[in-house]
C-alpha cells in the first residue's frame, strides 16, 4: 500500500532529511518561521495542552549566552548558523487550557492543579510538538540541527529566570552547508521495531 503523500514529500520530510551540522549564511526569515509554526500547531497533543515554547536566538548578544552553555562541538555549529531555536516546556500551559481545550473546562484544576502533573505530562507533549517542528523546518526546504549537548539548567537560568519555562533541546535552523551531513546511520526493520499482539 502507497502513501497518500507523494514520493518527493516523503523524501523532503524523511528519507533524504538528516541533521545539518553546517549551515550557509543565508537567512532563516520571520515569515518562514511563522510559516513553519502556523503549520505544525496543528499536531496533536493531549488535551491540545500545546506546552511548547519557541525562543529564537538572532543577534550576536543572545547567541554569544547561549554557546556559553554548549558542549564541545555544538557551541561553534551555533554560532555558524542563521538562527538558532530554544525549545522549552512551559510548565504554566494549564492556563491555556480553557481556552484551548473548551470542552473540559475544569481541566485545568481537575488534572494539572499540582506542578508534578504538568512536568510530566507538559515534557511529554513538547518534546512531541518538538518533532512536528523539526518536520515543520523540512517543510520548509530548511535544515534542523537538533542538539541536546547543552547545560540546559545554565540556559534557563540566562533566558528563563522566573523557572516557568524549562528548555529541553536547541535546534540550529537554515540552509545546509558544505560537508553538512554525516552518512546516515543504519534504522532498525519493520520487524524489529514493530510488534503485532
Amino acid at each position: 500500500m502507497s502513501l497518500a503523500l507523494d514520493a518527493a514529500a516523503q523524501d523532503l520530510l524523511f528519507r533524504e532529511a538528516q541533521t545539518a551540522n553546517t549551515f550557509t549564511d543565508e537567512p532563516v526569515t520571520d515569515e518562514q518561521i511563522q510559516a513553519i509554526y502556523d503549520l505544525v500547531k496543528y499536531g496533536p497533543t493531549a488535551f491540545n495542552q500545546t506546552p511548547l515554547r519557541i525562543t529564537l536566538v538572532r543577534s550576536e548578544e543572545a547567541r554569544q549566552r547561549l554557546v556559553q552553555h554548549a558542549m564541545g562541538a555544538n557551541g561553534p555549529k551555533t554560532l555558524s548558523a542563521p538562527l538558532t531555536a530554544v525549545l522549552s516546556v512551559d510548565l504554566d500551559f494549564h492556563e491555556k487550557l480553557p481556552t484551548l481545550f473548551p470542552a473540559a473546562p475544569g481541566i485545568k484544576d481537575s488534572f494539572f492543579s499540582e506542578a508534578a502533573a504538568r512536568q510530566v505530562a507538559g515534557t511529554q507533549n513538547a518534546t512531541l510538538q518538538a518533532g512536528y517542528f523539526i518536520v515543520g523546518v523540512r517543510a520548509a526546504g530548511l535544515a534542523a540541527g537538533p542538539m541536546t549537548g547543552f547545560d540546559f539548567t545554565g540556559i534557563d537560568k540566562e533566558f528563563f529566570g522566573d523557572g516557568k519555562q524549562k528548555s529541553f533541546l536547541v535546534i540550529n535552523i537554515g540552509k545546509p552547508g558544505t560537508d553538512a551531513f554525516h552518512p546516515r546511520s543504519p534504522r532498525l526493520s519493520f520487524d524489529e521495531a514493530v510488534t503485532a499482539v
